[in-house]
């Protein structure tokens, strides 16, 4: 049958109709220009939730105390003379009551992330988007102070662009994260939006820096780390742990080996990771962790505490290698993204990378769980997102 020249312009204007767009759509999905450079390395095979992260529920059913209406995101939470400090999405930084009172401090203006408070009662915040901070907390009113905003060791007047992680050593120098030298979360406008690209990216830009307060010199210590989140000391002082969450990984980093590395890109370049760990200042604690490691405290009896925030996902460990892939995933509507599920877990191990307990929550009730932290009897759970302080009676791991 002959088909007539009407029917044959229909059938072109059909093929038109959607072969345009579908252009349109291939062309964007696999050209329009992304803000990551990803770089192609090999994922671990997760062996999922398995002994010693076999599935529980000991996570689940939490305490809660409600946070003020519209406020959320207790990140971290720490203890100081047996009293409770967390901050909040909004900027507050807010001491806990025994009943959940909030008593607000400061506000930072940004996003504050890891605390930590000195013996004489000074509390040193790493805001994400404000730098290195501090304040008094005792001795009668105090004002938040800006301490470092960028460093001058080894390129002068390098910005900070995501202070993450704060601790103090045994001599009291100051040691915090900067997770990322790629995304801004200031310019980016969200913690969690940089902390998405640096991991979809992996080219591992994440940095250790040291302030010395009675000098006031700051530098950078070590290099070349996969978002460097949580930070947290041996008992000795002698080493330092780095929760690498762009690795699922758990870094022992010796500092007295540390300070005699030596950078392979010369004597004026800091050392990077691989440095260290070729030259023995730094080693692979904890790997192949089921989920995103974030931050670090320090526990009862030796324990050493971490949160996963979110489980692994096998469409991200499949696209380790394959860089184009998580350029695709970064174009992608933010509801199509692959985000892997709410999911509750805490574990605890001790200094030589032994997991001593683990809780879980499958449902993830309590979103993005950050850590824990151990007070009086109580384990406070640390959270992204969550609009409430989650806490459960605690005296130890099960038996």
């Amino acid at each position: 049958m002959t088909i007539n020249k009407p029917s044959q312009r229909s059938w072109l204007r059909f093929i038109g109709s959607w072969l345009t767009p579908l252009i349109a759509l291939v062309v964007w999905l696999g050209f329009w220009p992304v803000p990551i450079q990803p770089v192609a390395w090999q994922a671990p095979t997760d062996a999922g939730h398995t002994a010693p992260h076999a599935p529980n529920t000991r996570l689940a059913g939490l305490q809660q105390w409600p946070l003020p209406e519209g406020q959320e995101g207790p990140e971290h939470i720490t203890a100081h003379r047996g009293q409770v400090y967390t901050a909040l999405a909004n900027g507050d930084v807010v001491r806990l009551g025994p009943e959940g009172q909030l008593d607000k401090l400061a506000n930072t203006g940004g996003r504050p992330l890891g605390l930590e408070i000195s013996p004489d009662g000074t509390l040193y915040i790493a805001d994400a988007m404000k730098g290195l901070l501090a304040m008094r907390l005792e001795g009668g009113a105090s004002t938040l102070k800006p301490l470092v905003t960028e460093v001058d060791h080894p390129v002068p007047n390098d910005p900070i662009r995501y202070a993450d992680a704060v601790a103090l050593d045994v001599r009291g120098n100051v040691w915090f994260s900067d997770a990322t030298r790629r995304f801004s979360a200031r310019e980016v406008g969200s913690t969690f939006d940089a902390s998405v690209l640096d991991i979809l990216e992996n080219s591992c830009t994440g940095r250790l820096l040291v302030l010395d307060p009675a000098t006031q010199r700051h530098r950078e210590a070590l290099s070349g780390l996969c978002f460097p989140n949580g930070l947290a000391f041996s008992a000795d002082g002698r080493s330092l742990f780095v929760a690498e969450t762009g690795r699922y990984r758990i870094l022992k980093v010796d500092l007295a080996a540390l300070s005699t590395t030596r950078s392979s890109q010369g004597m004026s370049n800091v050392p990077s990771l691989k440095d260290a760990m070729d030259q023995g200042a730094a080693r692979i604690l904890i790997d192949n962790l089921p989920g995103y490691p974030d931050n670090l405290t320090r526990g009862e009896n030796g324990r050493l505490w971490t949160g996963l925030t979110k489980p692994r996902s096998k469409l991200l460990d499949l696209a380790a290698d394959k860089p184009w892939l998580r350029e695709v995933m970064v174009r992608l509507p933010k509801a199509l993204c692959p985000v892997p599920p709410a999911y509750g877990h805490v574990i605890a191990f001790d200094e030589n990378g032994q997991i001593v307990d683990d809780l879980q929550d499958p449902k993830g009730a309590y979103p993005e769980t950050t850590a824990a932290t151990e007070v009086g009897g109580k384990l406070f759970i640390q959270s992204l997102h969550a609009h409430s302080v989650g806490w459960m009676p605690y005296s130890g791991p099960a038996r």
